[in-house]
């Protein structure tokens, strides 16, 4: 029986010397851990508050685009690009607030509004359609070079038919038919590729237009 309690007791005090060099670094590792649980359930929290305010700034920003109010548009959008910036909502409410601006004949908050997603969408295709608007909005104001240099960047697959006919479009723009008809043989190439993987009726109406603008520079095929 001796021998058992000098056993525990040894045990005992190597527990309790094990405790004195380690026990602080077990309590810090602790509360590290706990701390980082309930961080990570507050930031969880946060960002589905976030996106909950963002989605209901995004639900009128819509409302007004579709009543065609360009203020409240507007607001709407500097709203989230203001405090929601990094959600998909702020991208997609400068893409929306920009078209209701450009209709209501405001180009320069549209052209502004444009350039942010181009820059900012947390999306990159919503960066490259921004892109893609940006540029034709720039060259229905004349400015054909800089419409150009916005269409320089490669885009995404799906967009690139939509780049290499808009490329076209500013070259006639610019009475330069030799370029926009290969600008436009580029166009239906990628169109043609985007429809035999399944582009669907969507890209059938695009391969029609494309070549209709082909025709008309008299290089129909």
């Amino acid at each position: 029986m001796a021998t058992f309690d000098l056993e525990e007791q040894e045990q005992l005090s190597e527990l309790k010397t094990w405790w004195k060099l380690y026990g602080n670094l077990v309590v810090g590792l602790l509360c590290a851990a706990a701390l980082a649980m309930v961080g990570y359930r507050g930031w969880s929290w946060y960002q589905r508050d976030q996106a909950l305010h963002a989605s209901a700034v995004y639900a009128n920003l819509q409302q007004a685009a579709a009543a065609g109010d360009a203020r409240a548009a507007r607001l709407a959008a500097g709203e989230l690009i203001e405090k929601y910036s990094s959600s998909a909502y702020a991208g997609l409410g400068a893409l929306v607030s920009a078209r209701t601006q450009y209709e209501t004949g405001d180009t320069k908050t549209a052209r502004a509004q444009l350039a942010w997603a181009a820059e900012h969408a947390s999306d990159p295709e919503l960066r490259d359609l921004a892109r893609l608007r940006l540029a034709l909005v720039i060259s229905d104001e004349g400015d054909h070079d800089e419409a150009l240099k916005q269409l320089a960047a490669e885009p995404i697959a799906a967009l690139a038919g939509r780049y290499a006919e808009a490329r076209g479009d500013i070259l006639v723009a610019q009475q330069k038919p030799a370029e926009a008809i290969a600008a436009y043989r580029v166009a239906l190439q990628k169109v043609d590729d985007e429809v035999k993987t399944g582009g669907g009726r969507s890209g059938a109406v695009a391969r029609e237009r494309v070549r209709l603008k082909l025709d008309t520079l008299g290089e129909g095929q």
